[in-house]
């Protein structure tokens, strides 16, 4: 686990403000996951993050984003100060445009409808600021016929065909263990904003970036989709058997199960030769790939029969010693205590005198200007008073607008 506090391993608040993004300020208007994934992806890197929330007391909606103590909501938030602001009221609305008139970016994820009603919409803050990069993500996209759905994880993951293509075969729909329609729709969004800025560099204009869960869901089926627009192939359910690369799914050993990823001609030869079945490469159900896939179920007994023979950690250090892939299935707390996942530093523990939380950082390594997590989730309205400061409130401003439910 990586000490996110360490000057040495993660270079320290005062690093973050010299980070990749340091110099962007960027409004955060989401909710649930697949905004907040976003603005993580930029905040992480430094980005000045003003998380924007309703002011206590006044109906919030359901955040859906589980307990604000809750590992869900906390390893979403870190890195960001807290404002809270009325955006139901004309003073709310105008504090957001003064701020948005000196941001790079804002990030919603409201039902297309909601941002257009309340008058903070693309076109209402590109008024105030040409240059700003506005992203939107919502369940459909933001026009069509589905466009005023509410938009969910598991109903994309429906519509956009994985739950068609994920369980044992005959087994019905199967929804993946992660929100992954969510968690790509941020993640895609991040890339259209950063791409926005960089192109702004050229234009000096900022624009609308817009992504969606389906959409995301649909990329994500990759070479799945492939199969169907360019083959007229129409994938099923594999379960733990790769859908065209075989033998690669999971087999059982004497204490348990390991994934063996035999595919390609010169690692089904190792293969054989490791677990001691040259027979194989002589059988003519097996000659080539086109044969091992028209006759799966057969190989996939035989070598059932030789996995169950050792253990997996006997298995998984012989096959990899000769050029096999092959691997163990962990639990999430096995996983974290892999050796190669410690050393990856996946896992970064914040310690800032008040609090020590361990978070997932991120998976990207870059060599001048890394990630870091300087900051936890700011409590509802932590930074309000700061922020205004910072945009030219005075002191009794900023009393007033909080008498008055404004913040």
């Amino acid at each position: 686990m990586l000490d996110a506090t360490n000057p040495a391993a993660e270079g320290g608040a005062d690093a973050n403000q010299a980070g990749a993004l340091s110099r962007y300020t960027v409004l955060d208007l989401t909710r649930v996951r697949s905004g907040p994934t976003c603005v993580r992806q930029l905040a992480d890197w430094g980005a000045k993050v003003i998380k924007i929330e309703m002011p206590e007391g006044l109906d919030q909606g359901d955040p859906m984003g589980g307990p604000r103590n809750g590992p869900d909501f906390q390893n979403l938030h870190r890195n960001k100060r807290g404002l809270t602001l009325n955006l139901k009221s004309a003073e709310g609305v105008a504090i957001l445009k003064k701020l948005a008139a000196g941001a790079d970016v804002v990030v919603e994820n409201f039902r297309p409808d909601v941002k257009d009603r309340l008058g903070i919409g693309y076109k209402d803050l590109a008024e105030v600021n040409p240059r700003l990069v506005y992203a939107s993500i919502s369940g459909f996209g933001q026009d069509g016929p589905y466009a005023g759905r509410p938009g969910f994880d598991q109903i994309a993951q429906g519509m956009g065909g994985l739950m068609s293509i994920t369980g044992l075969p005959g087994q019905g729909p199967v929804r993946v263990g992660i929100p992954i329609a969510d968690l790509c729709a941020g993640i895609f969004a991040a890339q259209g904003i950063l791409v926005a800025l960089l192109e702004r560099e050229v234009s000096g204009k900022g624009q609308w970036v817009q992504t969606s869960l389906l959409q995301a869901q649909a990329f994500m089926l990759d070479f799945q989709a492939a199969r169907w627009l360019q083959a007229g192939e129409v994938p099923k359910q594999a379960g733990n058997n790769h859908p065209t690369s075989i033998p690669t799914g999971v087999f059982k050993t004497r204490d348990g199960h390991i994934n063996i990823a035999a595919t390609g001609n010169a690692i089904w030869k190792r293969f054989a030769a490791a677990v001691n079945a040259p027979e194989w490469l002589e059988d003519p159900r097996f000659k080539d790939a086109g044969a091992r896939s028209a006759n799966r179920d057969a190989l996939n007994a035989l070598i059932d029969a030789k996995i169950a023979e050792r253990t997996s950690e006997e298995w998984v250090t012989a096959l990899n010693e000769a050029g096999v892939p092959a691997g163990p299935i962990y639990s999430i707390d096995q996983m974290f205590d892999d050796p190669q996942v410690k050393h990856l530093g996946i896992a970064a523990t914040l310690d800032d005198g008040t609090k020590s939380q361990t978070y997932v950082a991120q998976p990207i390594a870059l060599s001048r200007t890394p990630s870091r997590i300087v900051s936890h989730p700011p409590a509802v309205g932590e930074h309000s008073a700061e922020v205004l400061r910072d945009a030219g409130y005075s002191e009794d401003e900023i009393a007033g607008l909080k008498s008055r439910q404004v913040i």
